[in-house]
């Protein structure tokens, strides 16, 4: 029998759109199938809660679809090109293929295992999937990186329209030896004792098979809407897809095909497709500043007075800040493991402005909850809204979350479902519960203090506050 081909897995949990495994399956050669977790390497961030518990399900899914093709999935654990040379040795592969990672550690990882194999003679290639673009290569006129996103976008969106995807291979030849394989149960253990994933199993159907079908319906019930819609999270409105690109279930290739046939001509084609930007965007960042997820984009933040505040941090976390919208977007995370993208800049900006709560520690929360947590646009993200990143709002631009959820939840809708407790409070006062008269409150059942917290801190002292910190920092002139 021919020597096989080695396919290694990491985020790229597909079979369609997979090139490395369209790849292994043109040479009709043997094909070893390959799942490494690496948290071992240098600059791997191991993942947080609510990624390893889709990450179970998106392998077990990865494992259904490979084996339906004839290929068993591998399980390993342990830095990459150890774990490839172990199983280079067992199988006599002198073919390795993976697909891309642009985040520093993976880029770092897969140099080092490229020069690795092919100072050994050995075929060692890599694919895309995971971005429209490689950020090694889109350079301004002056050869530096993009800062600033619009004319990123333009640079992107005029160049050569997005290929189209690669076909799922039909049946091939897995590899005949006996390969051990760790148990996905104790490679990727789910929450027992106690078991929080309740809600994300209410929420989600992770894998390539759910990535799809999500596709097919946002394309077909919610695109027309989309542009107008997206920004009210008592709406479905929103794609749903953040976390099945995080996790590599499906491709920005795919979306693109799939926005260009069967949406053509929509306005909220455009306007998703420049929101899939953003995501390019953030990569480019990380790529460009592999410090992102811990040092400040802009220098200047560097001297900020954050305030170091665990009572306020933890009321937070639990959505208990007396500000529904903030309540309600904590409550939505911790239930779903996602958060609607509005709320996600509302509770952002009050962790960092209305608390002055240091934005990493927001960072590394999102990190550990969020189902969709992805290492360029986590970071990047939370530095825009703290005014610390690229492309950043300036930092006087402070959201009152009373004001954003009169404007963006009106019926309360939102609110409602996610904070029980004010269900029955009048929309006037919904998003004030404090202004609501003592009758009001006794009506809809609500003592305050006991049965729904006090805002933590008053919005126009914490906006001062926060302004005063600006200025320290910028100094006043700016």
């Amino acid at each position: 029998m021919s020597d096989p081909v080695l396919v290694l897995f990491r985020n790229d949990r597909r079979v369609a759109d997979n090139g490395a495994l369209a790849a292994a399956a043109d040479t009709g050669r043997p094909v070893v199938a390959a799942f490494v977790l690496d948290e071992e390497s240098d600059g791997v961030r191991p993942s947080g809660g609510a990624a390893r518990w889709w990450l179970h399900h998106s392998l077990a899914a990865l494992t259904e679809k490979l084996e339906a093709l004839g290929v068993p999935l591998v399980l390993r654990r342990g830095g990459t090109t150890l774990v490839v040379e172990d199983l280079i040795a067992e199988t006599g592969a002198k073919t390795v293929l993976w697909n891309r990672r642009h985040h520093p550690a993976g880029v770092a990882i897969d140099m080092q295992l490229k020069h690795s194999l092919r100072g050994r003679g050995l075929r060692a290639d890599s694919f895309d999937g995971q971005l429209l673009h490689e950020p090694s290569r889109l350079a301004t006129k002056t050869g530096g990186y993009y800062k600033v996103f619009t004319p990123f976008w333009n640079a992107l969106a005029s160049g050569p329209e997005p290929r189209d995807p690669i076909d799922a291979p039909g049946p091939m030849t897995g590899f005949g030896g006996e390969l051990p394989s760790e148990r996905l149960n104790d490679l990727v253990p789910l929450p027992t004792s106690p078991d929080w994933a309740e809600g994300l199993r209410e929420t989600w159907i992770p894998g390539e098979d759910g990535a799809m079908e999500l596709l097919d319906y946002f394309l077909s019930e919610d695109i027309a809407g989309y542009e107008a819609n997206r920004d009210f999270p008592g709406i479905a409105g929103t794609s749903r897809l953040s976390p099945h690109l995080a996790h590599g279930e499906i491709t920005p290739y795919q979306i693109f095909a799939a926005l260009k046939h069967k949406a053509v001509g929509s306005s909220g084609a455009a306007k998703f497709r420049k929101e899939l930007g953003w995501r390019e965007f953030c990569a480019h960042l990380l790529f460009h500043n592999p410090d992102l997820t811990t040092r400040n984009f802009q220098p200047a933040f560097d001297v900020f007075p954050w305030n170091s505040d665990e009572d306020a941090l933890q009321a937070w976390q639990k959505g208990q800040t007396g500000y529904p919208i903030v309540d309600a977007g904590m409550r939505e995370l911790w239930r779903t493991g996602t958060m609607h993208n509005r709320v996600r800049m509302i509770v952002a900006s009050f962790l960092t402005k209305h608390l002055l709560i240091d934005w990493r520690e927001g960072e590394r929360w999102f990190w550990d909850t969020l189902v969709d947590a992805d290492p360029a646009s986590n970071p990047a993200n939370w530095q825009w809204v703290a005014g610390s990143g690229a492309d950043a709002a300036p930092y006087f631009r402070i959201f009152n979350p009373v004001l954003q959820g009169e404007k963006f939840d009106p019926e309360g809708d939102y609110v409602r479902f996610f904070v029980p407790e004010l269900e029955q409070l009048p929309s006037r006062f919904l998003h004030k519960p404090w202004l609501a008269p003592a009758s009001v409150l006794a009506e809809a059942g609500i003592m305050l203090g006991r049965d729904y917290p006090l805002p933590v801190v008053d919005h126009s002292k914490g906006r001062e506050r926060a302004l005063a910190a600006y200025r320290s920092t910028r100094g006043s002139g700016e």
